[in-house]
């Protein structure tokens, strides 16, 4: 499935600055994606971009060593 605009996924296993780069890192680089925002408080990633891939999304933060919840 493929949407433009924002996915927003709750990620619990996050609590540093490296989670942040680390996930940063792995969802920039899927195709599409414009913007990423990882808010450590709310445990969130906020995905901006054009036709968004839920499912690579989803694969680039487990990639990264996170679990989507």
């Amino acid at each position: 499935m493929s949407t433009t605009g924002q996915l927003s996924y709750s990620v619990p296993g996050m609590s540093c600055g490296h989670c942040r780069a680390a996930i940063t890192a792995e969802v920039e680089k899927i195709e599409g994606v414009s913007g990423v925002d990882v808010d450590l408080e709310e445990k969130r990633v906020t995905v901006a971009g054009e036709q968004l891939d839920d499912a690579a999304l989803r694969g680039a933060i487990d990639q990264a060593g996170y679990d989507v919840a």
